[in-house]
């Protein structure tokens, strides 16, 4: 176990015996350490249920391609912990991380806290120290009383579209959920909306309305689209004209679009050329990521496909089966693990289209609340998917092998698209 591990696991046991919404955990703390929430960089503070990290992605590439510095929190990481802090556009260095968060620990002093709280706030300290020209800063899975909603004074604020997650935590109905997540708003701070039903549009508007706020919203105010190939751009300033975004997939033009309208509304000092250059260079792992070499690509003959996605929830599926009908037809493999706070048949339901030719099911390795592979097989074979239970990612791949020409979409978690890359020894940087 590394040093890092080791502080985690320390840090972990310090969970509360009951999980309650609140923020009385992580006020105090941070005030011990001189509440660095509010010595931070300008600040853009993302919350929704999907594209929070490809729409942080771009406004990261647009930001870095005008020559600015950037710290960025994200969660969850995928193979190691300092994925999730970006200091002035580089990933935290271990002795550095280490530092903080053992100091962390030592002011905390055993206090019951959660995981995200303590690192949140650790990562809220290293920010504070180091130097950079803004910081994007993604919610955990809320607004309100989400662990990153102690900045007063933000930039500005995203919401991307909301949809069915978390509701355990959030809310059952979308209205409830969009009310969760319009927490983050501010009073003063400028906001912007990504697409919504209609349901949790009126809550947003509501809540906006109450703060005196005037949000932009996607295809109204602008638009983000492709035309032969390009992304056209369009609000009330005029018209961009650019290139494709580098990350695969429809529901990317959206995206794109609801990074450039933030861009714009909040006057981050970016032009069409710093767009032009943030799309072209925009990465984001494990979403619609092409594996083109590695170790278990390497289990795969020449002419097949294989891609690696994190999507987890229905919303996030459906732009992944958009993105796949979208490409040439090839035979469709499907290898999927899922968290058991997910339901298969949602996630498996938007790509019945799509006829795949097998769904290979796995158990998400070293995750003791992730669905067994024998039941999602199960599952999937009651949908009438012809679902088989694999043993490991190698073992599927092998099948998958026997499909000639497959497309293979590993998918269903970012856990197990964490487990993926760390075997493939590709190491997110």
């Amino acid at each position: 176990m590394s040093r890092t591990d080791a502080i985690l696991a320390r840090l972990s046991k310090l969970h509360p015996r009951l999980i309650d919404l609140s923020l009385d955990r992580m006020i105090p703390l941070l005030e011990k350490l001189g509440n660095p929430q509010d010595h931070l960089p300008p600040t853009i503070h993302v919350a929704g249920t999907n594209a929070k990290g490809s729409t942080i992605a771009y406004l990261r590439a647009f930001l870095e391609a005008a020559g600015k510095t950037v710290h960025v929190y994200n969660s969850p990481h995928l193979v190691r912990f300092n994925e999730r802090i970006r200091l002035a556009g580089t990933l935290v260095g271990t002795r550095k991380l280490n530092a903080a968060l053992e100091e962390v620990e030592q002011v905390n002093n055993g206090d019951p806290i959660t995981f995200f709280e303590v690192t949140t706030v650790t990562a809220f300290k290293l920010f504070a120290d180091t130097p950079a020209d803004f910081l994007l800063l993604e919610t955990g899975m809320g607004g309100t009383y989400d662990t990153t909603n102690v900045v007063r004074h933000p930039l500005g604020t995203i919401i991307t579209p909301i949809d069915y997650d978390h509701q355990g935590f959030l809310g059952n109905s979308l209205a409830e959920i969009a009310l969760n997540k319009a927490g983050i708003l501010k009073r003063g701070s400028k906001a912007v909306m990504g697409i919504q039903h209609e349901e949790a549009r009126a809550v947003l508007e509501r809540a906006a309305r109450r703060l005196g706020i005037s949000p932009v919203w996607q295809n109204e105010d602008f638009h983000g689209s492709e035309q032969d190939g390009r992304l056209v751009y369009s609000d009330e300033d005029g018209l961009i004209d650019l290139p494709p975004p580098a990350l695969p997939g429809p529901h990317q033009f959206d995206n794109a679009g609801l990074a450039i309208a933030a861009a714009r509304q909040f006057g981050l000092p970016i032009d069409a050329a710093g767009f032009a250059e943030g799309l072209r260079q925009v990465s984001w792992p494990a979403r619609m990521q092409p594996i083109r070499a590695g170790k278990l690509r390497e289990l795969l003959p020449e002419g097949h496909e294989l891609w690696l996605d994190g999507g987890h929830n229905p919303h996030g599926a459906a732009a992944l089966a958009r993105t796949i009908a979208a490409m040439p037809e090839r035979p469709l493999v499907l290898i999927m693990g899922m968290m058991n706070n997910r339901a298969p048949e949602d996630f498996l339901e938007v790509f019945r289209d799509l006829h795949p030719a097998q769904v290979l099911t796995l158990t998400i390795p070293g995750e003791e609340n992730a669905h067994k592979s024998e039941e999602i097989a199960a599952r999937a074979r009651a949908q009438r998917f012809p679902a088989k239970a694999m043993r490991s990612i190698t073992s599927a791949l092998r099948a998958a092998a026997d499909i000639e020409g497959a497309r293979v979409l590993i998918c269903g978690s970012l856990y197990l698209a964490g487990d993926v890359l760390a075997k493939n020894g590709t190491i997110p940087d």
